[in-house]
């Protein structure tokens, strides 16, 4: 069977208190896409941030001294510096105006994931409080409104260290396990494989951004065919232990 990705279009603009699995599936019944079990719904991080409230007003940001500083420094807003700074577990590095964090959920990025992009004027989206529990209430709602059993995929876009480009990887997951591993199988050649681990989560959530875009006003996205590893998997699954990382 293959692989296909579909835009899910027609998404009104998302504001708080949504309920974004039913958007969702509206907007697939209009375009004459029926959910199938199986299937993998793709959901952009911003679409869920804006439907849980998930937006700061920078009149209301007061910044500390330390956040007027560093903005000082890099000609930044200091407000926005200051958000950047509360939304921190742990700052890991900060260079050439670019603060690296590492967030509560303990995803390393950018600027804790704090964007002003595709956001209303004078606020910021923050990352979602629990980004699993988020892709399991889409699911819940999905399976709910369609009757199909359906993985979903919450997206976000991050750099990477010695790549130059953004892609996307899944921050949250839910009705799937996000790596396949292959430890312990056999290679073409005969020969044992003993670190393999392919996160499939993430590159689903690539996949889907080939059809959702940065501008295009498509929130979500529906991958059919892939045989997805099923199973109650969480985007924490993905996270490298701290003992096992190298560039801590």
């Amino acid at each position: 069977m293959p692989v296909t990705i579909t835009a899910v279009e027609g998404i009104p603009e998302v504001r708080a208190g949504d309920d974004l699995a039913a958007l969702i599936h509206a907007a697939a019944e209009r375009q004459g896409l029926a959910f199938e079990d199986g299937d993998v719904i793709v959901v952009t991080q911003k679409a869920v941030s804006k439907a849980e409230g998930r937006l700061v007003d920078l009149n209301d940001v007061a910044p500390s001294p330390l956040a007027v500083e560093l903005a000082t420094n890099w000609e930044k807003d200091p407000r926005h510096v200051e958000v950047v700074l509360r939304e921190s577990k742990r700052i890991v590095r900060m260079d050439r105006g670019v603060i690296i964090c590492e967030t509560r959920h303990g995803f390393v990025c950018a600027n804790a994931g704090v964007d002003a992009s595709n956001a209303p004027d004078g606020r910021l989206v923050l990352l979602p409080l629990d980004p699993d529990a988020s892709a399991r209430r889409i699911r819940d709602g999905l399976r709910r409104l369609a009757g199909a059993d359906v993985a979903v995929i919450v997206s976000d876009t991050f750099g990477r260290p010695w790549r130059s480009g953004f892609t996307e990887v899944a921050i949250g997951v839910a009705g799937m396990l996000p790596i396949i591993d292959y430890v312990g199988k056999v290679d073409t050649q005969g020969r044992e494989l003993r670190a393999t681990w392919i996160c499939v989560a993430d590159e689903l959530a690539s996949a889907a951004e080939l059809v959702t875009g940065k501008l295009n006003r498509v929130p979500a996205a529906l991958i059919r065919g892939y045989a997805v590893p099923r199973g109650e998997g969480s985007a924490r699954d993905i996270l490298r232990e701290a003992e096992k990382d190298m560039f801590r």
